[in-house]
């Protein structure tokens, strides 16, 4: 069903700060094509929120992030009325790598920190949260922005053993497994991948990361 068709028969809903849907590490991958991944990129989990011409920028927890990157609320000034997103600021150093110093050093940083969006919560006040995850990100993918600081993190559709190659191979950080069909429900819930002896199970959102002594390298240009 086109997005626009689907989005009129989805309820009403005051663009406003929600919650964020939290992962559960695990220790091993499910083997399922219901499963997509996203490269896991380390940085603060951050929430926009557009209610009128105003845009806000919240942690997890909901402190503002406004004062803190005011240039990335400028940036996000392209959502539509009425839209929530979820997502992740990051900094990218010279080399194509996230630097979490940069990110905490955010004012002499500010050219390169980014926000990474990878889910849609609300979109022209109607909820999408009882959207699949498929439908949320197809609905995604129609909005687009100038500032070149905002992108919209892409999922990969691979086998599970193929990734944990990938991801040693480019000493990436880890992947996030999502279920297509996944609905997004706030707090602790089972939704992204991780591998280190925490938990052996099938979920809905999965975390698994890959612990490594050098430093981790991410090209977000081929990866997105």
């Amino acid at each position: 069903m086109p997005p626009k068709l689907k989005l009129t028969s989805l309820p009403q809903k005051p663009a406003a700060f929600i919650e964020p849907m939290d992962c559960l590490a695990v220790t091993k991958l499910p083997d399922s094509a219901n499963w997509v991944w996203e490269i896991k990129i380390d940085g603060y989990r951050a929430i926009a929120v557009k209610t009128d011409d105003r845009v806000n920028l919240y942690s997890r927890t909901r402190n503002s992030f406004n004062s803190k990157f005011n240039y990335i609320v400028d940036a996000l000034n392209d959502m539509p009325i009425g839209t929530v997103l979820d997502g992740e600021l990051v900094a990218i150093d010279d080399e194509g790598g996230p630097n979490f110093n940069l990110l905490q050093n955010f004012r002499t940083g500010a050219h390169q920190i980014q926000y990474y969006v990878f889910d849609l919560l609300c979109l022209n006040s109607r909820d999408t949260t009882k959207l699949a995850l498929i439908e949320r990100r197809s609905l995604l993918k129609t909005l687009s922005f100038k500032d070149r600081r905002i992108k919209i993190l892409d999922y990969i559709e691979a086998e599970p053993s193929e990734l944990v190659r990938a991801v040693r191979e480019q000493k990436l950080e880890g992947i996030v497994g999502k279920r297509k069909d996944s609905l997004y429900e706030s707090g602790a819930r089972i939704s992204g991948v991780a591998h280190n002896n925490v938990l052996s199970t099938v979920v809905s959102r999965l975390v698994f990361r890959i612990n490594l002594d050098e430093r981790i390298f991410f090209t977000f240009d081929s990866l997105i």
